[in-house]
């Protein structure tokens, strides 16, 4: 009996992992609305991205403070680990992603971006010895099949170093459901993504250029409502969606959480038709399609966290 209710909470906790990690792809799908409205009030991406770590690493720590004040407390053994969740990953995939925008179609860096399922799947087979089941394969293809329709096949020529930074960024993003559960053996969610948070926004400081943005800050009209505006990106596409998924990543295994989230493209389009009456192409609803199918997939076949138990969680 007590065997058959473990098995049960075990799978409510897989479910509601899903449930937190589908979320937190819908949340990122909404990135574009906040950025397009940052960039035309002045701000260049890398400045947008640091308002939007450095904010989120103070709600974070606030979040950290009324939940459980000892989660400040870190081993300093652990110190690199949240280095590279905070450089190695958040900022680092971030820097990438931009700078392969301006490298190439916006099509074509999304593409990239979303490999992180492959490497996730294949770190987590070297680092955590998971499974690769034929479920999971097709799933990921399916997934990564369905991000390429949806973000549009671009047929411009790919240089090496955009194709290098463009995959960069796509490892720099897998890299946190790695570290990510790594980190989740040893601390709570919250102490998780409050030390990565505060770490990427030590790092945006050197890159973003702080005393330009200041300048335009100090340069709109309505400074309150800019301000308003900033803490709702924060909260909308860093606060929410990395908690949901970093909680997610505590009963949801590294791989298919990745393939899980690639929700998030097609989202990001759904807003994009809704808001800004972009078309929706054949190939965008054929690309929905196929990513709804991996995450279908996925769940009427789990493949279960239980043989976590037995790779030292």
């Amino acid at each position: 009996m007590d065997t058959k209710v473990t098995i049960r909470e075990s799978t409510d906790k897989q479910k509601i992992g899903t449930l937190l990690i589908i979320l937190a792809g819908c949340f990122w799908g909404s990135m574009g609305l906040f950025v397009r409205k940052l960039s035309a009030d002045g701000f260049d991406p890398i400045q947008i991205v640091s308002i939007r770590v450095t904010l989120a690493a103070l709600f974070f720590c606030i979040i950290l403070f009324v939940k459980d004040r000892s989660g400040f407390k870190i081993s300093l053994r652990d110190i690199p680990l949240f280095l590279g969740l905070g450089f190695g990953s958040i900022l680092f995939f971030t820097v990438c992603y931009f700078t392969a925008i301006n490298m190439m179609s916006l099509s074509a860096a999304a593409i990239l971006l979303y490999t992180s399922p492959v490497w996730i799947m294949l770190m987590s087979i070297l680092f955590f010895h998971e499974k690769m089941t034929r479920m999971k394969l097709l799933a990921l293809l399916l997934a990564f099949a369905g991000c390429v329709l949806v973000s549009g096949i671009s047929g411009e020529k790919m240089t090496l170093t955009g194709l290098l930074v463009g995959l960069g960024s796509g490892i720099g993003y897998g890299l946190y459901s790695i570290l990510g559960t790594i980190a989740l053996r040893r601390y709570s969610a919250y102490t998780v993504t409050a030390y990565t948070f505060l770490f990427a926004a030590i790092g945006s400081v050197f890159i973003c250029r702080p005393a330009d943005m200041m300048m335009k800050f100090g340069s709109v009209r309505d400074l309150g409502k800019l301000i308003l505006f900033c803490i709702l990106t924060a909260l909308v596409t860093a606060v929410i969606p990395f908690l949901s998924y970093t909680l997610g990543l505590d009963s949801v295994e590294a791989s298919k959480a990745g393939i899980l989230a690639t929700i998030e493209p097609m989202v990001a389009t759904l807003f994009g038709v809704l808001v800004f009456s972009e078309p929706l192409t054949l190939l965008s609803g054929m690309g929905i399609l196929l990513i709804l199918s991996a995450v279908v997939l996925l769940n009427l076949f789990p493949g279960g966290k239980g043989n976590e138990a037995d790779q030292g969680k």
